[in-house]
């Protein structure tokens, strides 16, 4: 007979997932616009990306400057793939080409990842670096296989349709990428708890120590490193039959690689939800900010600049953090803090976009006038008064969050040290 602690355990991880799908089913019914599906189309092939990326960078503590290598590599043959069997009317359906590219990363990664894991650390990230800007480089000097500059394409709609679907809506090419979502996440975490996934985050601690004890660190670093490909071409491959096209200097750069660990990090790298969140939150970047400033890649470098100096754990850490202090019932007395911190931040944000906006305005727009349209006001860009407002609403939202923040912090340490007086009791009394 199961406990009743794993009994308990067991129901805990059933609504997590039972919640998760049921929340990757219902999403396009409430974002039901084009631009909602398409934006949870990158969503769930994005997901896999960044949690196979952390794969190596949470779990193994390898800082790779290459992942897009990898996925971009499935994407390409996805898009072989997709061709060659439309062409030649083989009849296997779309729903198995991602397969295809998680296979063809994970082979690549054979050769290449057996060569990075050689070494660890600062190291192991230069020798990705190089081997990244080596296959971008192999790519450009290919075209015939790569595409050049105007990429592979391809059909979706081939053959017969799969259980009625012809993945010609884009609902439906959402529900393929949502069930791989779904299937990638739980191997994934099921990944964590093997025999492997330990012995990555032993190496991970303590390499000396895991490698005196009789294990090849090399070798466990090489094996996940495999398996985190063969996640990330299956992400490659979705984001291909997403948007019917795969170009090698998207798919395979180093700004594609800069921005799985961008948004990775920002999610948080300590939790294994982290990097979902920080999928989300880089097609929220990339979609909606982009679309409302061009300033948006200075304010996304702030973002992260303030997330590493702040919160180094990511967003997920955060989370983490507030659920472990509603488990113990302290998280009542921040109510106050979290709303008087999101106010202060909020018009600290008002005053620095207003700069910001001003700035790009004179420098790329000034020929189009001297106003400029913000939140409902109209700023004169050449004028004192616009420039002393913005600095003083930036300065008086900067110095309330700093007092609040104080505060807040000296709450938080104190709730801490209870928590940990608590635990201390309950272990004295189970003793």
């Amino acid at each position: 007979m199961p406990t009743k602690p794993r009994r308990s355990a067991a129901r805990n991880h059933l609504l997590v997932w039972g919640g998760f799908a049921l929340l990757l089913i219902v999403a396009p019914q409430i974002f039901h616009s084009g631009l909602g599906v398409n934006m949870l189309s990158q969503m769930g092939y994005l997901i896999i990306i960044c949690l196979s990326y952390n794969m190596q960078l949470g779990q193994g503590g390898l800082l790779s400057f290459c992942h897009a290598i990898y996925a971009g590599t499935g994407g390409f043959a996805a898009a072989y793939a997709v061709n060659y069997v439309s062409g030649a009317d083989l009849g296997l359906p779309l729903v198995f080409i991602p397969i295809v590219g998680g296979i063809t990363g994970a082979l690549l990664a054979v050769p290449l990842g057996y060569i990075s894991t050689k070494k660890a650390g600062v190291t192991f990230a230069m020798i990705t670096l190089g081997i990244g800007e080596m296959i971008v480089a192999i790519a450009v000097m290919l075209p015939g296989i790569f595409g050049g500059d105007a990429g592979m394409s391809i059909d979706r709609v081939y053959g017969k349709p799969f259980l009625g679907f012809t993945f010609g809506p884009q609902i439906q090419v959402y529900y393929l990428i949502a069930f791989y979502c779904f299937v990638c996440t739980v191997l994934m975490y099921a990944f964590t708890g093997t025999p492997l996934g330990r012995m990555l985050n032993a190496v991970r601690d303590n390499p000396e120590r895991v490698g005196f004890i009789g294990y090849n660190t090399q070798r466990v670093r090489w094996y996940a490193f495999i398996i985190s490909s063969f996640f990330a071409g299956i992400g490659g491959a979705l984001a291909t039959i997403n948007v019917e096209i795969v170009n090698a200097t998207d798919a395979l750069g180093s700004v594609a690689s800069g921005s799985y660990l961008l948004f990775t990090f920002l999610g948080g790298v300590t939790v294994f939800y982290g990097p979902i969140l920080g999928a989300i939150l880089m097609v929220l970047a990339y979609v909606l900010l982009a679309d409302l400033t061009s300033a948006w890649l200075l304010y996304l470098g702030l973002a992260f600049l303030i997330m590493v100096m702040f919160v180094p754990g990511g967003v997920g850490s955060l989370v983490a953090a507030n659920v472990r202090m509603a488990r113990f019932g302290k998280l009542r007395r921040f109510a106050g803090f979290y709303g008087a911190l999101l106010a202060a931040g909020v018009v600290m944000l008002i005053g620095v976009s207003a700069m910001i906006e001003m700035i790009y305005h004179l420098q790329l727009n000034a020929a189009s006038g001297a106003y400029i349209s913000f939140m409902g006001l109209r700023l004169d860009t050449t004028h004192a008064a616009a420039w002393a407002g913005a600095i003083a609403v930036a300065v008086g939202g900067g110095a309330v969050l700093r007092w609040v923040g104080k505060r807040y912090a000296r709450t938080w340490g104190v709730a801490l040290e209870e928590i940990e007086s608590e635990m201390a009791q309950r272990a004295g009394a189970a003793a």
